[in-house]
């Protein structure tokens, strides 16, 4: 079968460069583009002030890559909706929607599975089955938006999968959400995650975007890091800082610290100090994060005098320090709980 271009993947300069071999008017382009990504439609017949011919040319040529809603989860203590989304080869993917005072969060998956392996992640159970398209990230935000009528405000890139082992797409897929004839988001309200992929960081941070960076730390030495994140065999905590400094140093945007308190692996006062002393003289901000329950692990969430305790020593060190309000946790919609659910 012909490969067909995945036109909702395209820039505007891209689909400009697309329609001129189809001897049209440029102004076209323009109508395309914003019938995508604007009107977010599902297919070119939708497309209404496309003369026919051109929606001809189109369909034989192109495909608008979508995904399916099969399933919504509303919790019942903070209205936070997670959706099971079927992709166009039938693999899914799961995708959340926050509401906060600010506005809208939509959490988008970047890969079907994942490959990173983290212990206490539901995310990674059953490996990485591909890297998803651009469109596909974009469509999650797309559907999640006629589905309730609202706009979405902010995206954090920390569903399923590794990010920025899906490199090309994600920068595409920022640079797209952002654009001033799309949604327009702010880069600034963009949050990108990953667990630290050095080159990766490096190459980051000479794209000249203006987004947040979240690491996944979770621990404060390379000791600990290894028992819970394989990557930790790979990158040491030394590395990993050294690259999210010259994120910061190339962008000013401040870094965030992701840290998943398990019970008895990284929650205690000493690690609270080396995390403290870690960090020290850095303009970041940690993320304090519960574990959250999942049924294929026994990690359990630090107690709550310990959390309390942790989050004191830091504070003290004077670092800037948050406890994540853990929103759709009775879905299994929070942090490390997002899986390939089909029911």
């Amino acid at each position: 079968m012909e490969h067909k271009t995945d036109i909702k993947s395209l820039s505007f300069e891209q689909i400009k460069a697309l329609i001129a071999g189809y001897e049209v008017p440029s102004f076209r382009a323009k109508q395309i583009f914003e019938w995508l990504h604007v009107h977010l439609v599902t297919s070119f017949d939708e497309m209404k002030n496309i003369p026919a011919a051109l929606r001809e040319k189109l369909e034989a040529d192109c495909e608008i890559r979508n995904v399916k809603k099969k399933n919504v989860l509303i919790s019942g203590i903070d209205g936070t909706r997670k959706y099971l989304f079927e992709l166009n080869d039938h693999q899914y993917i799961e995708s959340v929607m926050m509401r906060y005072r600010h506005g809208n969060s939509v959490c988008v998956s970047s890969q079907v599975g994942c490959a990173m392996g983290c212990r206490f992640c539901a995310s990674t159970i059953g490996g990485l089955i591909r890297n998803l398209t651009t469109s596909e990230i974009l469509s999650q935000i797309y559907e999640i938006q006629k589905d309730t009528g609202e706009r979405v405000s902010n995206v954090v890139i920390m569903g399923m999968g590794e990010p920025l082992t899906n490199y090309r797409n994600v920068m595409d897929f920022i640079r797209l959400i952002s654009d001033e004839n799309t949604l327009h988001i702010s880069q600034r309200n963009i949050t990108i995650s990953t667990c630290g992929i050095v080159p990766a960081i490096i190459s980051l941070s000479k794209e000249s975007l203006k987004c947040t960076l979240a690491l996944s730390l979770h621990a404060p030495s390379d000791e600990i890091r290894r028992k819970i994140m394989p990557i930790a065999e790979k990158y040491s905590i030394k590395e990993i800082l050294h690259a999210c400094d010259q994120y910061f140093n190339n962008t000013g945007r401040r870094v965030t610290f992701e840290y998943c308190l398990i019970d008895g692996i990284n929650d205690k006062e000493e690690h609270a100090k080396a995390l403290a002393k870690l960090l020290k003289g850095r303009n970041a901000h940690i993320n304090l994060i519960p574990v959250n329950p999942v049924p294929e692990n026994d990690f359990g969430a630090a107690k709550e005098q310990d959390i309390r305790l942790f989050r004191k020593i830091l504070e003290d060190a004077g670092i800037n320090v948050t406890r994540r309000r853990e929103m759709g946790r009775d879905i299994s919609g929070a942090c490390g709980q997002l899986v390939r659910r089909t029911v």
